[in-house]
C-alpha cells in the first residue's frame, strides 16, 4: 500500500509547489486534458486549457497567492489536503496590506496516471469576497 501512497503524495506536493511558484504552465502540465476544477461554491471548469487561463487570471488578481498543507490523507487515487490559502488582492497594481487574506482550506484531488484529474476546493471565501466588494466601491 505504501508504494501507492508515495507517488500520490509526491504529485500533490509538486502541484502545491507549482502553485506557490505561480508557474501556470507547470500547473497546467500536471492536469489531465479533461481536468475538472470545482471551486468552493460548487462551480466547475473543465479542461486543461481552460484552467491554464483560470490560473493565469487568478494569479493576476492575487499575485502572491499561496497554499500550505498541514495534513494529507490518501485513499487510492484520492488525496485530501488540509491547510491554508492566502494572498493579497491586487488593487491598481499594488498589494495593499488591507487586501491580505488567509483562510483555512481543504482540497480533494483525484489523480490519474500521476496527473490531477479533479481538484476540488473547500474554503471560506468570504474574506476574499469582502475585499473584492470593498475595492470595487473604491
Amino acid at each position: 500500500m505504501e508504494h501507492q501512497t508515495e507517488p500520490a503524495i509526491a504529485t500533490i506536493l509538486e502541484f502545491f509547489d507549482c502553485i506557490n511558484r505561480h508557474d501556470v504552465d507547470e500547473v497546467a502540465h500536471m492536469l489531465t486534458e479533461d481536468h475538472e476544477f470545482i471551486d468552493s461554491l460548487g462551480n466547475s471548469v473543465v479542461g486543461r486549457e481552460a484552467m491554464r487561463l483560470g490560473w493565469r487570471s487568478y494569479f493576476a488578481l492575487c499575485p502572491d497567492y499561496w497554499v500550505e498543507r498541514e495534513e494529507m490523507f490518501v485513499r487510492g487515487n484520492l488525496v485530501a489536503v488540509v491547510g491554508h490559502a492566502g494572498g493579497t488582492i491586487a488593487a491598481a497594481g499594488e498589494l495593499p496590506a488591507a487586501n491580505r487574506w488567509r483562510t483555512p482550506a481543504c482540497w480533494l484531488a483525484a489523480l490519474d496516471a500521476g496527473k490531477v484529474k479533479r481538484w476540488r476546493v473547500y474554503a471560506d471565501n468570504k474574506p476574499v469576497y469582502d475585499i473584492l466588494a470593498r475595492t470595487s466601491r473604491s
